[in-house]
């Protein structure tokens, strides 16, 4: 997110940060993902043009549409976060990673426990919000970096406090 909490406008990230790439297929690789349709179409689409395979082991996919399919076998359709949760659950998840977008942030934040943020160090323009945090005051882990396109950033994981 920016420094005024945009994740993004028109459905897509207003920023292009490697790091910030390379970190999210590290914490995700072979994790279950949850996250919103746009979101999911939005990555999905992008690996699909690097015909590279998506990196979490699997995605479930929050939408209002039960008709929806995705094309990649890693992908599961929820139509609730119940749902979603639930099939974690039977996996027997350790740790299940939320991504995006704004509407799924909003419904997950209250339930989780811990927050892996990456901040870009500007204010941009959108139409997508990250949701009030505050409760995060707990901090784990903080570093700072630069972009090669002179971006900066602070990688940040935070924790509510017991």
């Amino acid at each position: 997110m920016s420094r005024n909490q945009v994740i993004g406008k028109g459905n897509r990230l207003l920023w292009h940060l490697r790091e910030d790439l390379v970190r999210l297929k590290e914490l995700t690789l072979g994790r279950t993902v949850i996250l919103g349709r746009k979101t999911y179409e939005s990555m999905a689409g992008y690996y699909n043009r690097s015909g590279r395979s998506m990196p979490g082991k699997m995605y479930n996919v929050l939408t209002h549409d039960k008709q929806y399919k995705s094309a990649r076998l890693n992908a599961i359709v929820a139509c609730s976060l119940e749902e979603a949760l639930n099939t974690s659950r039977q996996d027997k998840e350790e740790e299940v990673f939320v991504i995006g977008g704004q509407q799924v942030f909003g419904q997950t934040l209250p339930l989780a426990k811990k927050l892996y943020l990456t901040i870009v160090d500007k204010d941009f323009d959108g139409d997508a919000f990250f949701p009030d945090y505050s409760e995060f005051t707990k901090e784990i882990f903080r570093k700072k970096g630069e972009s090669a396109n002179g971006l900066k950033f602070t990688f940040l994981e935070l924790e509510k406090p017991n």
